[in-house]
């Protein structure tokens, strides 16, 4: 990409005036130098105090008066007085105000245009301290700047004969790039020119002249200068060629410095799903251009300092004449790969220890990376000179230090580009399996294998973890379940086999590393594949080798390796859960060092509820039971359960810093993460929790008694996970067996556990609104069948709270009360009372009108809820049910939901289908009065006006499903109302054109719902829904979406239906476009009733279809009522259709008398 062109600076320097010296004593804060005669002048000349650290308006102040009094031809104290800008600026870290700034930048460039180039240096660095996060502000000189002719671009131009200069200019460009967010940004101009700077400076080599160490802080600038842009939000990476082009230079600094590895990388990266080449040189080294002054010693002398315990430093180096032609060439193939004994040794085998790893574990890797011909050296091993040896050892942490800086820069690229985009370079940094005899490509996990800095390894599992978040949709087409033997690679093998490497390498970095930080980081990534890696599709071993190396650092001495240890369990136990393999883990006896946690129970032996004797009996046989059916004791839930509710055993570690003398329990962190691991375990293995029922129960108990906010809300959230379980297993289409379901007797006893505990004081506790609604939503997970046999006065208590929180100022609080209503009044001990319902109506009306989204959205499912009661009602207790509901109350609910109709979609979705009921349950005394029909002619409008609108295709589908529900009620004037004819075209124009077809199956289903010919209104309105059915049937395969395809089957099956529906209504004025249709349309139609009539139901949403002996009925009916049709003038019409129905019904009863015989 071109520099863009840009205005240059102005013909006239800008003009700094004189002004009369005063007085400022700059104190303790003048940098050396200014001590000079020359300078005396201007230091004793200054009368007030030194400049505050927390005033940057005096600092500010200070440098403009410093410059006013050196005018440009004293250059010294040019020189000095840059010195004093850049030097206060940085040690007190004050960013100038705009005032200032405009001053003292034009200072600053009037002095490099006019002063001598020794001074150049000192000045530069005064601009890059002024111009640090004010780029925005200095629009007015960024032409003299940034422009074609600028200061900056002929200084950071590769023709630049001074490397220092050049580097300075790099910085002050970054330094610009600087943004605050929020705050004003560069112009897109300029963005661009430095963007194309920054990029070809690191696409470009070093120049002669310039040592490698001033070769890496250039580097490192323009990096920054890059992360800068990037981190922004401005830069859009739109081209591919530019966006490749950084991915290129971005993975080549990525290895800047790495012993043993020189990487060639080509100009641009190109998107592809395959492995991408990388020319590399195994056999030739990255020289080091430090010139020593004698040969490498073949003995090694200490260096000076240690090394902190557990942490390997920026000094672990390698030796650089270590590796030999013959190791570098086996350094090229990196034999990690899947087969290797020594990968398959220690991988394979059990962890134990409390520190991280076995000694023979240990013994293993170390053996392992001893035979490594890259291993990791430490600096008292090198082969230089102490001398020759720091000047190698500073080298190497510069480049540490570039490599940091391209993964920084890279962090900024991946949240700057969109997901789909970045996969496409997947090849290009993740590892993939390398083929017989070919080396292994380079990549992310290289560094995190290799690296000697612990910083630059943890920054690569950054990115690393970076790339895997989100991936869930792109590694979901992965699938190794069965051997390929083709010709090709399929895509899916490919990344299933990029997926089977992530494993085995981070694993591999999992026991070599001692880096608690970077162990930390190796364990997050792991979790980060565990989340989106499509274990069902993949051969299984894979998440038991990561179960098995985790287990000993759940009990690392650093508190954030056992937090991550814990989420990395929790990612396990809810990757596709249920999988057999995690279950089977699950069920592994407690081993690898970790303790059985047998006292992880007995806090529970004096806890009230087990001491009284009504609940003694209960409580056996259903131990009893649950024990039988659940297996083995699960040690995952009893070490998270001692973790929480037990003191810890082990003194503090110095990484601990929530420990304090009076906290004995695990850090909270710890104790936070293990209370989602088992929110996670009984969400997806609630099967093996419910052993455990009781034991959860007190847990979630204790920490809602606790005062840490955070460990009140995870023990409110493990309670909901618990009731749902219960839920779950009590709904109709459970899979699991009544023998093995948690009775409902236990369940009575445990909700009675929460109620008389800390559950209701947690409600009501309005210092901490999160709680209160976590605890509504875990108080709306009661199973609705021990609700009714709880204690009268406890389901008052919770009726009374839910009522009482509706009200509550609190728009998350109210939301979830809200929620909580909707589905108490689903309860079938509750929905027939009048008055509950009554209540419970206007307490959700009330929320409706909040001003919250969020509340409006939970109110409207539960009015939508509220009114699947109220049809429940009407079918089962008939007419005395709606005599008894209030007139007035239905009326404010038609109003309420018809408003409600125009509101946001999460909210307009629910509010049609509470408007399909309603209209649905009123009753002919309603319609008449006055009162209610301007609102039922609304209500239908708004209806209407859903089905055609543009809304979500959820909302449509509601809207099209209300319809249906309205044409149920025979007490509504439909045929003959005005609002009958758009009913109907609303519904035919959904049915032909609608890109769902889900929501054409649903309006077809509507369109087959009244049950009279007078319903359908006049001729031509029949002739018009059945010429639309005609022409939707004929469409039914039209479609650009092949996600849509597996309906078509469901929309040609209710479209028939909905057609022999209507044939069997049919007046003799009808049966004129019925023969237009036979005689134009009818070998497909016949075609498609032929496949109605023999295959049924396929695919979703047909509702409760009927079987085939009823819709052979269903077509035998309709033909009889053509045949019963008594008109002279339609007498042809009905031959020819009589003649079409006997074809089709002797065409399918041949063939399936043939099928008999078959059989």
């Amino acid at each position: 990409m071109g520099k863009p062109r840009l205005p240059g600076p102005s013909q006239e320097s800008v003009k700094i005036s004189s002004f009369p010296p005063a007085a400022i004593d700059y104190g303790p804060l003048i940098p050396q130098g200014l001590e000079a005669p020359q300078g005396q002048a201007l230091v004793s000349a200054f009368p007030c105090a030194p400049p505050r650290a927390d005033s940057p308006e005096d600092v500010s102040a200070l440098l403009v008066q410093a410059c006013r009094l050196v005018h440009l031809n004293q250059e010294h104290l040019v020189s000095k007085v840059s010195q004093l800008i850049h030097h206060l600026l940085n040690r007190l870290q004050v960013i100038v105000d705009e005032q200032n700034l405009d001053f003292l930048l034009a200072y600053t460039i009037s002095a490099f245009q006019q002063c001598s180039s020794w001074t150049h240096m000192e000045i530069l660095q005064a601009l890059s301290a002024l111009v640090y996060y004010n780029g925005p502000k200095c629009q007015k000189y960024l032409p003299d700047l940034l422009g074609e002719t600028g200061i900056l671009m002929k200084l950071s131009d590769p023709s630049q004969s001074d490397p220092d200069l050049r580097r300075a200019a790099v910085h002050c460009m970054a330094n610009i790039c600087l943004s605050v967010p929020g705050q004003p940004y560069l112009d897109e101009p300029y963005r661009n020119v430095c963007f194309q700077t920054f990029l070809t400076i690191l696409q470009s080599s070093k120049v002669s002249g310039m040592d490698d160490i001033t070769f890496c802080m250039l580097l490192q600038n323009a990096l920054k200068g890059l992360q800068s842009l990037l981190n922004g939000g401005k830069m859009k990476l739109t081209q591919t060629e530019q966006l490749g082009s950084l991915l290129a230079v971005l993975k080549k600094y990525m290895f800047h410095g790495l012993p043993g590895l020189n990487i060639e990388m080509p100009a641009v990266l190109y998107p592809a799903p395959l492995p991408q080449y990388d020319g590399r040189s195994p056999l030739k080294q990255e020289p080091l251009e430090i010139n020593p002054s004698k040969p490498v010693a073949s003995k090694r002398k200490k260096a000076k300092g240690k090394q902190k315990k557990g942490h390997q430093g920026e000094e672990l180096k390698e030796a650089n004449g270590e590796i030999g032609a013959g190791a570098a060439s086996v350094l090229g193939k990196l034999t990690l790969h899947e087969g290797s004994a020594v990968g398959s040794a220690y991988l394979s085998t059990p962890s134990g220890g409390s520190e991280g790893s076995s000694p023979a574990a240990r013994d293993r890797a170390s053996s392992y990376l001893s035979s490594s011909p890259w291993k990791r050296i430490s600096s008292s091993e090198s082969d230089y000179s102490d001398a020759e040896g720091g000047l190698q050892s500073k080298m190497r942490s510069y480049q540490a230090k570039v490599r940091q800086g391209a993964l920084a820069c890279f962090l900024s690229t991946i949240k700057s580009i969109e997901k789909k985009v970045l996969y496409g370079y997947w090849s290009a940094f993740v590892p993939d399996t390398p083929g017989i005899g070919s080396p292994q490509s380079v990549s992310l996990m290289t560094i995190s294998l290799k690296d000697p800095s612990p910083k630059t390894r943890a920054c690569a599992l950054q990115v690393l973890s970076a790339i895997l978040d989100g991936s869930k949709q792109f590694l979901s087409v992965a699938e190794d379940t069965s051997d390929h033997r083709r010709a090709f690679t399929p895509f899916s093998v490919t990344i299933a086999s990029s997926i089977r490497e992530l494993h085995r390498c981070l694993l591999l970095a999992l026991v070599a590393e001692s880096s608690s930080q970077t162990l930390t980081q190796i364990i997050k990534c792991l979790a980060n594949l565990v989340s989106n890696a499509p274990y069902n599709r993949l051969k299984p071993n894979l998440l038991t080798k990561v179960w098995n190396q985790i287990k000993p650092y759940i009990r690392h001495k650093d508190v954030n390796v056992r937090v991550s240890s814990l989420t990395l369990l929790g990612a396990i136990v809810s990757a596709q859960a249920p999988l057999p393999e995690v279950q089977l883990l699950l069920q592994q006896p407690c081993s690898s060092g970790l303790s059985s946690n047998s006292s992880a129970m007995s806090w529970l032996s004096s806890s009230d509820w087990r001491r009284d004797a009504s609940y003694a009996e209960t409580l056996e046989e259903s131990t009893d039971m649950l024990a039988a059916s659940s297996g083995e004791p699960c040690w995952l839930i009893r070490l998270c359960i001692s973790i929480v509710v037990l003191p810890r055993e082990d003194p503090c570690s110095d990484s601990d810093t929530s420990c304090t003398a009076g906290n004995i329990y695990e850090p909270s962190p710890v104790r936070l993460e293990s209370l989602q691991v088992l929110a996670l375990l009984v969400k997806g293995y609630f099967i093996m929790a419910q052993g455990y029922l009781m034991e959860l129960g007190e847990v979630a108990c204790r920490c809602m008694e606790e005062t840490d906010p955070s460990i009140q809300l995870h023990g409110a959230k493990l309670l909901e996970e618990l009731g749902t379980g219960l839920i779950q297993q009590y709904k109709a289409d459970s899979t699991v067996a009544p023998s093995q379901r948690v009775p409902v007797s236990l369940v009575v006893m445990f909700w009675a556990m929460m109620l008389n505990g800390p559950l209701p004081r947690a409600l009501q506790n309005s210092q901490h609104p999160t709680l209160q609604a976590s605890s509504c939503d875990a108080l709306s997970s009661i199973l609705p069948e021990a609700f009714s046999s709880l204690p009268n006065d406890r389901q008052i208590l919770c009726i009374t709270l839910l009522l009482g929180l509706n009200h509550s100022k609190n728009p998350l609080v109210k939301a979830a009360a809200a929620r909580a209503l909707g589905v108490y009044v689903l309860f079938s001990c509750l929905r027939q009372d009048v008055m509950f319902v009554a209540d419970t109506a206007n307490a959700i009306l009330m929320s409706l009108h909040d001003k919250s989204p969020n509340v409006r959205a939970k109110a409207a499912w539960s009015l939508g809820n509220l009114t699947d009661t109220l049809i429940v009602n009407m079918e089962m207790l008939g007419q005395s049910f709606q005599e008894e509901f209030s007139g007035l109350l239905l009326l404010k609910m038609l109003r309420s939901a018809t408003e409600a109709s125009k509101d946001k979609d999460k909210v307009k979705s629910n509010a049609v289908r509470a408007l399909g009921n309603l209209l649905h349950f009123l009753q002919p005394y309603h319609i008449v009065k006055p009162r209610f029909t301007e609102t039922i002619e609304e209500s239908i409008q708004a209806l209407i006006s859903t089905v055609l609108s543009e809304a979500t295709m959820k909302v449509r589908w509601n809207a099209c499903y209300a319809l249906g529900n309205v044409f149920k009620n025979s007490a509504l004037p439909l045929g003959t109302a005005p609002w009958t004819a758009q009913a109907y075209s609303a519904l035919t124009s959904v049915v032909k054109s609608c890109k769902n077809f889900k929501v054409r199956i649903k309006s077809a289903t509507a369109l087959s719902i009244p049950d009279k010919r007078e319903q359908y209104g006049s001729v031509e309105q029949y002739a018009q829904i059945w010429s639309a059915l005609v022409t939707a049937l004929q469409k039914s395969e039209d479609t650009t979406d092949f996600l849509e395809f597996k309906y078509c089957a469901s929309l040609r099956t209710q479209i028939c239906q909905a057609l022999i529906h209507l044939l069997s209504l049919a007046s003799s004025a009808d049966l004129s476009c019925i023969q237009e249709t036979v005689e134009q349309s009818g070998d497909m139609v016949r075609l498609y009733i032929l496949q109605y009539l023999k295959s049924g139901v396929e695919g979703d949403d047909t509702g409760s279809a009927p079987s085939p002996q009823e819709r052979d009925k269903m077509l035998s009916e309709a033909l009889e009522h053509v045949r019963g049709i008594q008109e002279p003038s339609g007498e042809a019409a009905k031959k020819a259709i009589t003649a079409y129905l006997e074809g089709i019904l002797t065409t399918y009863t041949s063939a399936a008398e043939s099928c008999g015989s078959l059989l």
